[in-house]
Protein backbone atom coordinates (compact mmCIF):
# COMPACT_ATOMS: atom_id res chain seq x y z
CA UNK A 1 0.00 0.00 0.00
CA UNK A 2 1.44 3.25 -0.87
CA UNK A 3 3.08 5.44 2.05
CA UNK A 4 -0.05 7.82 3.03
CA UNK A 5 0.72 8.62 6.64
CA UNK A 6 2.16 12.19 7.57
CA UNK A 7 4.87 10.58 9.41
CA UNK A 8 6.16 8.79 7.03
CA UNK A 9 5.95 11.42 4.27
CA UNK A 10 7.69 13.51 7.21
CA UNK A 11 10.79 10.70 6.91
CA UNK A 12 11.10 10.66 3.12
CA UNK A 13 11.00 13.98 3.24
CA UNK A 14 14.18 14.42 5.22
CA UNK A 15 15.73 12.92 2.91
CA UNK A 16 18.18 15.00 0.82
CA UNK A 17 18.85 14.17 -3.44
CA UNK A 18 15.91 13.67 -5.49
CA UNK A 19 15.89 12.36 -9.28
CA UNK A 20 13.69 13.58 -10.74
CA UNK A 21 13.13 11.73 -13.99
CA UNK A 22 11.22 13.81 -16.50
CA UNK A 23 12.32 16.55 -15.18
CA UNK A 24 11.58 19.96 -17.53
CA UNK A 25 13.85 22.93 -18.60
CA UNK A 26 10.88 24.92 -19.37
CA UNK A 27 9.71 27.18 -16.56
CA UNK A 28 5.65 27.18 -15.91
CA UNK A 29 5.93 23.64 -16.03
CA UNK A 30 5.21 21.38 -13.02
CA UNK A 31 8.18 19.11 -14.07
CA UNK A 32 10.58 22.16 -13.66
CA UNK A 33 8.93 24.39 -10.51
CA UNK A 34 8.02 21.47 -8.55
CA UNK A 35 12.29 20.80 -8.55
CA UNK A 36 12.32 24.25 -8.21
CA UNK A 37 11.04 24.78 -5.55
CA UNK A 38 13.14 21.82 -3.75
CA UNK A 39 15.88 23.00 -4.36
CA UNK A 40 15.26 26.45 -2.64
CA UNK A 41 14.25 24.23 0.00
CA UNK A 42 17.61 22.92 0.50
CA UNK A 43 17.46 19.26 -1.27
CA UNK A 44 20.10 18.54 -4.13
CA UNK A 45 18.25 18.00 -7.69
CA UNK A 46 19.35 15.70 -10.11
CA UNK A 47 17.99 16.39 -13.77
CA UNK A 48 17.03 13.04 -15.50
CA UNK A 49 15.69 14.49 -18.92
CA UNK A 50 17.62 12.50 -22.55
CA UNK A 51 15.70 15.22 -24.65
CA UNK A 52 17.62 18.34 -22.77
CA UNK A 53 20.58 19.99 -23.13
CA UNK A 54 21.16 21.92 -19.84
CA UNK A 55 18.99 21.73 -16.59
CA UNK A 56 20.02 23.91 -13.42
CA UNK A 57 23.24 24.71 -14.92
CA UNK A 58 24.09 20.82 -15.36
CA UNK A 59 24.13 18.20 -18.07
CA UNK A 60 21.21 16.09 -17.06
CA UNK A 61 21.46 11.90 -17.38
CA UNK A 62 19.87 10.27 -20.90
CA UNK A 63 18.19 7.91 -17.60
CA UNK A 64 18.28 6.94 -13.77
CA UNK A 65 20.37 4.13 -14.80
CA UNK A 66 23.16 6.49 -15.87
CA UNK A 67 23.49 8.73 -12.64
CA UNK A 68 26.38 8.70 -10.59
CA UNK A 69 25.41 9.94 -7.45
CA UNK A 70 24.07 8.63 -4.56
CA UNK A 71 19.97 9.05 -4.68
CA UNK A 72 17.14 8.96 -1.48
CA UNK A 73 14.01 9.89 -3.74
CA UNK A 74 13.21 9.11 -7.38
CA UNK A 75 11.00 11.91 -8.19
CA UNK A 76 8.84 10.71 -11.56
CA UNK A 77 7.15 13.23 -13.84
CA UNK A 78 6.67 10.66 -16.80
CA UNK A 79 3.34 9.06 -18.36
CA UNK A 80 1.83 6.13 -16.59
CA UNK A 81 3.23 3.74 -19.03
CA UNK A 82 6.82 4.79 -18.58
CA UNK A 83 6.23 4.19 -14.70
CA UNK A 84 7.15 0.39 -14.82
CA UNK A 85 10.50 0.98 -16.54
CA UNK A 86 11.46 3.51 -14.37
CA UNK A 87 10.61 1.52 -11.50
CA UNK A 88 13.17 -1.43 -13.23
CA UNK A 89 16.07 1.22 -13.06
CA UNK A 90 15.15 2.30 -9.33
CA UNK A 91 14.84 -1.48 -8.17
CA UNK A 92 18.23 -1.54 -9.94
CA UNK A 93 20.31 0.76 -7.33
CA UNK A 94 20.78 -0.08 -3.80
CA UNK A 95 20.22 3.66 -3.01
CA UNK A 96 16.97 4.69 -3.74
CA UNK A 97 14.57 4.05 -0.69
CA UNK A 98 11.63 5.82 -2.06
CA UNK A 99 10.13 6.22 -5.74
CA UNK A 100 7.88 9.20 -5.40
CA UNK A 101 5.08 9.53 -8.78
CA UNK A 102 3.97 13.15 -8.47
CA UNK A 103 0.18 14.39 -8.85
CA UNK A 104 -1.88 12.26 -11.51
CA UNK A 105 0.69 9.47 -12.05
CA UNK A 106 -0.69 6.22 -10.31
CA UNK A 107 0.84 2.78 -11.37
CA UNK A 108 -0.58 -0.24 -8.36
CA UNK A 109 1.36 -3.15 -9.46
CA UNK A 110 4.96 -0.90 -9.88
CA UNK A 111 4.37 0.00 -6.29
CA UNK A 112 4.08 -3.82 -5.41
CA UNK A 113 7.09 -4.09 -6.37
CA UNK A 114 8.78 -1.48 -4.86
CA UNK A 115 7.48 -2.34 -1.58
CA UNK A 116 8.21 -5.76 -2.16
CA UNK A 117 11.44 -4.75 -2.47
CA UNK A 118 11.52 -3.01 0.92
CA UNK A 119 11.52 0.46 -0.82
CA UNK A 120 8.96 3.83 0.07
CA UNK A 121 5.95 3.94 -2.47
CA UNK A 122 4.02 7.25 -2.82
CA UNK A 123 1.97 7.91 -5.47
CA UNK A 124 -0.49 10.68 -7.08
CA UNK A 125 1.11 13.41 -4.72
CA UNK A 126 3.12 16.34 -4.95
CA UNK A 127 6.77 16.97 -3.33
CA UNK A 128 6.20 20.63 -3.10
CA UNK A 129 2.39 20.38 -2.21
CA UNK A 130 3.29 17.65 0.49
CA UNK A 131 6.57 19.59 1.38
CA UNK A 132 4.95 22.75 2.18
CA UNK A 133 2.24 21.01 3.98
CA UNK A 134 3.93 19.18 6.04
CA UNK A 135 7.49 21.79 6.80
CA UNK A 136 5.82 25.42 6.41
Amino acid sequence: MPVDSDERLREILEEETIAVVGLSSTPGKAAHDVPVYMREQGYEVIPVNPYAEEIFGRDPYDSLADVEEAVDIVDVFRPTDEVPGIVDEALGRDDAGTVWLQLGITHDEAGERVEGAGRNFVQDRCLKVEHQRLFE
